[in-house]
């Protein structure tokens, strides 16, 4: 496997002031995976975008089979054989799958045959378990799933040359062997892969060689074999990082959440959440492990009053009303969304407003608002950029020219500023390199010993192992069973995530 298929050599770009990527060199072997590696602002998508055409570099070359090429647009890469799952999606949301699917490809003709392309889905869909409906429009689907349709794009037309920027996100751990394991058939004949993880033990799993970006420099490439999690961390961030977290045993208290009989219409129209029934008690985290589309946000969102429902919530003992958010902050409740820019932050507005964003609607701010003047609001707004670790050139930046790490900070800051009963966490790392997932989880532990109650929404097993005291598995809407959060119970809880009920523990 020493034949190079690709290689890119001396890569920079600049955008304004930002170096993203300084002199990189990168090369990939024919059959190989090669892991790239780096936290947040390291270059990766950069270099990546590079290489699939979005971007021009400002300097640098790409060879091809030791060719030199030039590609200027997507186009270029797809006919040269590269394709790419992009971090964020690159699809027409009006559309339907089949459609997405179809879009671009000349050899369907002007007139595409849309019949022979949903066949195409369903066979792919089949053989590599990624359940998506064919006639499903873009704008129906989650996230989860819309990441699968991006798979079946990039199954479709067989690149020889495949990036994939976190591919096992929205998939079981039985799934993700089967994914595994189709790359390496894949590899087996010739194909090459480009894989994207913040996950270390898959990195580790799947890959041959590992290349580190730090600051838009390649660190170094190291052989899978011979390297281990501590190893690859400590290049990533360029210090020791806690990858296991010292859990303390909880010492549950009252209920603080208790969910009886809940019911959530979803974005599709039909119940998303079916009759979850749930308790959560002070200095305990109850983990919710599934596959990305079987109701995690639709329930986050239904108990942070932002979804209505039938059935009932009861929050600190008292029941709270379907549909009013305000009424969820009166009682000391933290919400951090699975999409911060979405739902948590007002890019356009400066860092310190982001932070007090929840004071406008306190009864005070009404009978005076002088008192959230912005000279008023920078002075705790930069206490708690420093307590919070929140990098940014000052509190008047925008929010939207921050990190993904820092806007994350910046979301935790004012949650737990407003010392939180219960904190409804979904996907609190997503998106996140092991230095900022440390911070997510040192913060959610030192809650959870002071008493607060927190529900866990997240896809990451081993996030949900570190984290939790209990975890129970949501399919289809309902809780299917409960397991202990340990890698011992992995084939267990997969199994549950994939349908098959544990009839002990429910």
């Amino acid at each position: 496997m020493s034949e190079k298929i690709l290689e890119l050599k001396n890569i920079s770009k600049s955008f304004s002031n930002l170096i993203a990527n300084d002199g990189v060199d990168f090369d990939l072997k024919k059959g190989e995976v090669h892991a790239l590696l780096g936290e947040n602002g390291a270059g990766k998508t950069t270099l990546m975008n590079i290489l699939y055409g979005i971007y021009k570099p400002d300097a640098g070359e790409i060879f091809l089979e030791g060719k030199k090429i030039d590609i200027s647009s997507p186009r270029d890469a797809i006919e040269n054989g590269i394709g790419m799952i992009q971090q964020h999606f690159s699809l027409v949301p009006s559309f339907s799958v089949v459609q997405n699917v179809a879009l671009g490809l000349k050899e369907l003709g002007i007139i595409p045959d849309l019949s022979k392309v949903r066949k195409r889905i369903v066979e792919l869909s089949n053989r590599y378990k990624i359940n998506v409906d064919p006639g499903a429009k873009i704008w129906q689907l989650s996230a989860g799933e819309q990441q699968r349709v991006e798979i079946i794009k990039l199954l479709y037309v067989k690149s020889k040359i495949m990036i994939l920027d976190e591919p096992t996100a929205i998939l079981t751990p039985q799934e993700a062997k089967g994914l595994f394991e189709t790359i390496r058939e894949m590899t087996a004949n010739g194909a090459s892969v480009i894989f994207i993880s913040h996950k270390l033990k898959e990195v580790l799993e799947i890959s041959d060689r590992v290349t580190v970006l730090r600051h838009g420099k390649v660190i170094g490439t190291v052989e899978t074999k011979g390297s281990n999690e501590n190893d690859l961390a400590r290049m990533m961030v360029g210090r020791d990082v806690v990858l296991k977290i010292d859990k303390k045993p909880s010492h549950p208290s009252k209920p603080i959440l208790k969910i009886e009989n809940l019911h959530v219409i979803g974005d599709k129209g039909i119940e998303a959440v079916k009759g979850v029934s749930l308790e959560v008690k002070g200095g305990e985290i109850l983990g919710i492990a599934g596959v990305e589309g079987n109701g995690q946000r639709e329930l986050g969102e239904a108990i942070y009053g932002l979804r209505n429902y039938t059935g009932n919530i009861f929050i600190n003992g008292s029941k709270v009303r379907s549909g009013d958010v305000l009424e969820r902050i009166k009682n000391h409740v933290a919400y951090i969304p699975q999409d911060r820019k979405a739902d948590a932050l007002c890019g356009g507005l400066p860092v310190y407003k982001n932070l007090f964003i929840k004071a406008f609607s306190s009864p005070v701010f009404s009978f005076n608002p002088y008192l959230f003047y912005p000279e008023k609001l920078r002075k705790p707004a930069e206490k708690l950029v420093k307590e919070f670790s929140i990098s940014t050139s000052s509190v008047d930046q925008e929010v939207k020219f921050l990190s993904g790490g820092n806007m994350q900070k910046v979301v935790l800051a004012r949650e737990i500023e407003s010392e939180p009963k219960l904190i409804i966490a979904v996907h609190p790392t997503r998106g996140l390199d092991v230095g900022a997932e440390e911070f997510v989880y040192n913060v959610l532990l030192a809650q959870k010993e002071r008493g607060t109650a927190i529900l866990l929404i997240a896809g990451d097993l081993y996030e949900i192992f570190n984290l939790s005291d209990r975890v129970g598995v949501l399919y289809e809407g309902q809780i299917i069973g409960y397991s202990e959060p340990d890698e011992s119970h992995i084939e267990e809880i997969g199994l549950m995530m994939a349908g098959v009920k544990n009839e002990d523990k429910i």
